[in-house]
């Protein structure tokens, strides 16, 4: 009886604010005020999204050169949950002393956007359904590709970023053996850092405990 009192005090402050996260048109908890989220930062530090700064990006949702033709961020930057980025910047400082490094693509999505984006491509398997919600949605999902230090340019890669094809699949093999092996390479370091992959996508990692964030939809302003 005793363990399990001290396991629920462990688990309180990550389950007592899910408890009043107000339920959307789909009965999903998505926090939406910015007070309800320095309430979850506070319960568990976990939850805080920090903004990226010591790893490359390259935001194209903040741009038209994107598959939507349309700016969906207001400026470019990238959002992760702690943990999240904290394993990047450690998978960062083992790549530095081979000349690699990571670019990230996207990071925290607002859920705002990702309906947006089931409205443009309403396909599961390459964007997520608002029904469900996405791991970008939760802070710990993210795009991203390996890069040369020296150069700032990308390893080759099967298809460019956003390519909603099945050429982007992980099992897809018609390749040249230097891209399959960058590909491989780049699924082995995220998954020995915590990230698990999307099949569909040679670029998509999310961690793996990815359901104990809460859905998000604070705007990139709110959170600047």
């Amino acid at each position: 009886m005793k363990n399990i009192f001290i396991l629920c005090l462990l688990l309180w402050p990550a389950m007592l604010p899910a408890q009043e996260i107000p339920l959307n048109k789909y009965g999903l908890p998505v926090i939406s005020s910015v007070p309800l989220y320095e309430q979850q930062v506070k319960a568990n530090s976990e939850m805080r999204l920090v903004r990226v700064n010591n790893i490359a990006i390259d935001v194209r949702y903040a741009t038209k050169d994107n598959f939507t033709k349309t700016a969906l961020y207001p400026f470019a930057a990238v959002w992760l949950r702690q943990p999240a980025y904290e394993a990047l910047l450690r998978l960062q400082e083992y790549l530095e002393p081979i000349g690699l490094g990571l670019k990230i693509f996207d990071g925290y999505r607002p859920y705002r956007v990702t309906e947006k984006m089931w409205e443009i491509v309403p396909d599961d398997r390459y964007a997520a359904n608002p029904k469900t919600g996405s791991g970008h949605n939760r802070g710990v999902a993210v795009d991203l590709t390996l890069i040369y230090l020296k150069t700032g340019k990308e390893l080759p890669m099967p298809t460019p970023y956003d390519d909603f094809t099945e050429k982007a699949h992980h099992d897809y093999m018609d390749l040249d053996a230097e891209v399959i092996e960058n590909r491989t390479l780049l699924r082995t370091l995220m998954e020995a850092h915590g990230f698990v992959a999307l099949e569909t996508e040679w670029w998509h990692y999310a961690l793996k405990d990815a359901a104990r964030f809460p859905l998000m939809d604070i705007g990139f302003e709110e959170l600047k």
